[in-house]
């Protein structure tokens, strides 16, 4: 299956609306007709601007950041962020639309607790947390999917909140504090203190920019995963 062209172009169906959002959050099915008479089908999240509830901090829009976050993502190489593309569904607008991750619920503190061979996978998700700024990673962000033929892999959802100019990380993923960021991961953070990829940067401010490139230089300079400096270095609530 070919995630990117099923969310793309896929025929969307309305299943619901997850409630428990701070902003409108529908879930949908999604169905592409293939060649021979089969079909490609994945049910998906898509969170509409006009469904924003207004923030001080960011412009209207978070599907440009769902995007950028996803975009980045694939670029290091990481597949940390599931599938997302950008759409308009009628009647409600522009949004972002991303692949759902099955799951059985688990989330980050059981995981962390009951699943030591992951933490290398959770220890690069607070890497890509710190790189993008993410202001919102509550431990229902972190997600487990489960697959016979490609083994157990983490998610991060949620990424509507990043790439602030400002320094805003609050994430619960402060088990890896003063941890060394390993080798493969500053490498393949480091191109970015020159350049940001081109999709990436046409989705965020010139200000964003800059800030994302300054902070790929910081775990280019200082390989380590920072303690909890700020006032609010969680967010709420924790899950």
């Amino acid at each position: 299956m070919n995630t990117i062209d099923l969310l793309q172009h896929g025929e969307v169906g309305f299943v619901g609306q997850i409630a428990e959002s701070s902003n409108l959050t529908v879930l949908v099915d999604i169905t592409l007709a293939l060649h021979g008479g089969q079909e490609d089908y994945c049910w998906g999240i898509f969170k509409p601007e006009l469904g924003e509830r207004y923030l001080d901090d960011f412009e209207p829009g978070l599907w440009k950041r769902e995007r950028a976050a996803y975009l980045l993502s694939e670029w290091l190489g990481w597949s940390v962020v599931p599938p997302t593309v950008v759409r308009e569904i009628e009647p409600l607008g522009i949004g972002s639309l991303q692949y759902y991750v099955d799951n059985d619920g688990s989330h980050y503190f059981p995981l962390y607790e009951t699943r030591p061979d992951l933490h290398p996978e959770f220890l690069r998700l607070a890497v890509f947390d710190l790189l993008v700024n993410n202001t919102d990673r509550k431990s229902g962000h972190v997600l487990l999917e489960r697959s016979a033929s490609r083994g157990d892999h983490v998610w991060g959802i949620d990424q509507g909140l990043c790439f602030h100019q400002d320094p805003k990380l609050r994430t619960v993923i402060w088990d890896f504090a003063h941890e060394p960021i390993p080798e493969e991961l500053v490498e393949a953070v480091e191109p970015l203190v020159a350049e940001v990829p081109a999709g990436v940067a046409e989705l965020l401010s010139p200000e964003e920019v800059a800030a994302l490139k300054s902070r790929a230089s910081r775990i280019v300079r200082l390989p380590w995963l920072p303690e909890p400096q700020s006032e609010f270095p969680y967010p709420w609530p924790l899950v």
